[in-house]
């Protein structure tokens, strides 16, 4: 598929000098000399709607200034997208269908865009039919690795070219190979997502293989949705992630790459056998950057002859210190406002004013994601999202799905962690207005109600440890009706170990109706046990509109919604458990986890261990979080296995409750016991004789082939027959039970039951077995 256009760009005057101190805008002469012509690149990725000023972030109105100014210094420049211009926006754009956003990128002559996961938001349909046909007249979408399944054909504009004084630029759109785990696959059922640089490739080689009728291009520029974890070269060149693959892989003729995704602002030079250096950036989020690449071909040849790249930022901190914070900065911006770009924002801002002040209801302190330490795009450490942690935001939103279906028979509901965008947050008074709302699920799914077993259910919670791979390897889901504890410890499908609905355990037979947003319940973030579910409906409710009538019906008339500080997931892992289980007396130490949640006050730090009701052990929790995990709420807890009274039989546990009081948390966990290797039931005594059956067990963990017994009894006790089962030894208190015939051989765990006859002279006490010998088999 091509795509060839030239367009009028629109060029705006240089302000003074003195207006723009500190910005480097200064752009070389168009052209170098008579053979040599000098291209500007700008770029931009992971927009997100971002079209307001908010200090940090410039706004569209700054950036289109940057632009114009880059292009009236050099009308041989360009302006790009690496993808994610719409989707997860903020209200003003969101509100809006995310349409501002559009208008602004075709007022600033956007020439080309990649497209990005985000793009697909609301499904290949939209893409289709709305977005793409609405910015068609301005610039195209690209994407070379997308196929559609039905045709085989690729399904969007792979390359477009632009001809810049007499070159022609190529540029090549792809998109993260993620993409399916990113958005609803349903919205995308139709799409298949290729390799990224085997189809780039692919492309680059018709550019350059002289045929006309495919296409041809002097130099080539990739403009791809994916990145580097870090702005670090190891993680650029990284040939273990998806990013430095691709680089590594990229044909030699592609010349340069603006790349997009991870939201990171670097430059990289790749060097190339016998060329220029290849030049691949990044420039951050929001528009809060620009990156830029310029290039100087050859005419002549189409060969590049010279490249460099920066990354330029569109706001500068100035030092604006207050009597409360004499430290505070403000941002400001580093180039004019573009006049028509700034009119657009301002319908868009108060049309979005008056939809986003509608009070939906009260909550009664912040309502958060997790926390973890982190740093912003430019290396700056500031408390950063943890999608790897329990929440009290992603509890609330499934308690707000499960309630808005209830009457569709859902018992569970499940919410994903990246479909929270930001924090339910009290100030000044506590009152959520419709923006806000909106700004936590900006994603406008519809819930959708499906039907999974208990062993489904259980998979859902294994599939919280993401393949082997992912940039987040743990994405923590919030739950309703469910609460469950896992070992993160143990072997990948092995984690969960104990779950409950509502109050029963829950039945791994059994189906349970269950509720998700429209990308979650398709299996997206690679939660693929969902789209194995059952009896599947769209309930028609939509996530924002549920959380609406949530405010109304908890969060009015003198009430408000508080944050549950109670964990519905704890980390359980016992220490060097012995194989055969615990005996009385036996020192148990279990590690926990997930006991508080980070980002939230008011929580207690003490839990409590019982058993039986009675208290073995308490334990103050390290509440300090650790990126990606839900380990947030730590202790290392000790305890001694009390008496049981009674024999423990095979297979036996003993439960061992974990309370936080003071915040309603409270779980368990059971311990496996150890048999009791030999003892007397069934006694019936006379005077001074009696009859009883010695019950042995082979507490070993594999069968035998032979066994022995050695046990004692009190002084003045004596067994005198083993009655055909086993033949008996005493020598003054100490008894060998052997075991006649066939009645030697046990599996693990199986008993043999041994009638006895002796004499006593009083009370018959128990056996205390002194050994267990064993043969083994074969």
């Amino acid at each position: 598929m091509q795509s060839s256009r030239r367009l009028t760009r629109r060029l705006v005057p240089l302000t003074a000098a003195g207006a723009l101190a500190g910005t480097l805008i200064a752009a070389p002469p168009a052209v170098a000399d008579n053979h040599t012509v000098t291209i500007d690149i700008l770029g931009i990725n992971d927009f997100h709607g971002r079209v307001e000023a908010n200090g940090v972030v410039a706004g569209a109105a700054v950036l289109a200034g940057a632009v114009s100014q880059f292009e009236a210094a050099n009308p041989n420049t360009l302006f790009v997208s690496a993808g994610d211009n719409i989707g997860a926006s903020t209200f003003t754009s969101f509100v809006a269908q995310d349409v501002p956003t559009l208008d602004v990128l075709e007022l600033m002559d956007l020439d080309v865009s990649a497209l990005g996961n985000h793009e697909f938001d609301q499904g290949r349909v939209d893409l289709d039919d709305r977005v793409i046909p609405y910015v068609s007249d301005t610039f195209p979408y690209l994407a070379a690795n997308v196929y559609d399944r039905a045709t085989g054909a690729p399904a969007f504009v792979e390359f477009h070219v632009e001809t810049v004084d007499g070159v022609d630029v190529g540029f090549i759109g792809a998109v993260t190979e993620d993409l399916p785990a990113l958005v609803s696959p349903a919205g995308i059922a139709s799409l298949e997502t290729r390799a990224i640089a085997p189809e780039v490739n692919r492309v680059a080689a018709a550019l350059s293989d002289g045929d006309a009728a495919n296409g041809e291009a002097d130099v080539l520029v990739v403009l791809v949705h994916e990145g580097p974890a870090t702005a670090s070269e190891a993680d650029i060149t990284d040939t273990e992630a998806a990013f430095g693959q691709i680089l590594r892989d990229l044909s030699a003729e592609v010349d340069a790459v603006f790349s997009g995704h991870t939201h990171r602002v670097f430059t990289y030079e790749q060097a190339r056998d016998g060329r220029v250096a290849r030049q691949v950036v990044q420039g951050g989020q929001y528009g809060e950057d620009l990156a830029h690449i310029e290039l100087t071909v050859d005419r002549t040849t189409g060969d590049v002859v010279a490249a460099a790249s920066e990354v330029l930022p569109l706001t500068v901190a100035v030092p604006a210190p207050t009597p409360r914070d004499p430290r505070a900065v403000r941002y400001d911006p580093l180039y004019p406002a573009d006049a028509e770009v700034a009119a657009r924002v301002a319908a868009a801002t108060a049309n979005a004013k008056v939809l986003g002040a509608v009070e939906l209801g009260s909550i009664s302190d912040d309502i958060n994601r997790a926390t973890q330490p982190g740093t912003d795009s430019s290396g700056n450490p500031v408390v950063a999202e943890n999608r790897g942690g329990e929440s009290t935001l992603g509890n609330l939103v499934a308690d707000v799905q499960l309630w808005a279906t209830q009457d569709l028979g859902t018992e569970i509901a499940f919410m994903n962690p990246g479909g929270l965008r930001k924090d339910l947050v009290y100030a000044p008074d506590g009152i959520v207005s419709y923006l806000e709302a909106a700004e936590v699920q900006p994603f406008a799914n519809t819930l959708t109600v499906l039907t999974l077993t208990g062993q489904q259910i259980v998979d859902v919670l294994e599939e919280q440890w993401q393949p082997d791979g992912s940039s987040r390897p743990f994405l923590k889901l919030g739950v309703s009706g469910l609460t469950y504890t896992y070992d993160p410890t143990a072997p990948r499908g092995e984690r969960i170990t104990q779950v409950w609905a509502g109050d029963q355990a829950l039945d791994l037979a059994a189906s349970y109706r269950v509720v998700a947003n429209s990308f979650l319940a398709a299996g997206g973030d690679n939660f693929l046990t969902f789209a194995e579910g059952t009896q599947r409906a769209d309930s028609g409710r939509i996530d924002l509109q549920a959380f609406v009538d949530y405010m109304a019906t908890f969060g009015s008339g003198g009430s408000a919604v508080s944050p549950d500080l109670a964990q519905r997931a704890v980390g359980v892992t016992l220490v060097d458990a012995p194989a055969q289980g615990y005996a009385a007396g036996d020192t148990v130490t279990v590690n926990l986890a997930s006991l508080l949640f980070t980002g939230a006050d008011g929580q207690a730090s003490t839990v409590e261990l019982s058993v039986g009701g009675t208290q073995v052990a308490t334990a103050q929790l390290d509440g300090a979080a650790v990126p990606g995990t839900d380990d947030s709420g730590r202790a290392t807890v000790s305890f001694t296995v009390p008496e049981t009274g009674t024999p423990v039989l095979p297979g036996a546990t003993l439960e061992v409750a974990v309370t936080v009081p003071g915040n309603g948390t409270s779980t368990s966990f059971v311990l496996p016991l150890a048999a009791t290797t030999a003892y007397l039931e069934d006694v019936q005594a006379a005077p001074r004789t009696f009859s009883a059956t010695v019950v042995v067990t082979n507490t070993t963990d594999a069968p035998v082939c032979g066994w022995s017994l050695v046990a004692t009894v009190d002084q003045g006790d004596r067994i005198l027959t083993g009655k055909q089962v086993a033949a008996v030894r005493q020598t003054g208190t100490t008894v060998t039970f052997t075991p006649k015939g066939g009645f030697g051989s046990l599996d693990a765990g199986e008993s043999v039951r041994i009638p006895v006859q002796g004499q006593h002279d009083g009370a018959l006490e128990a056996l205390d077995v002194t050994s267990f010998s064993t043969t083994a088999c074969g």
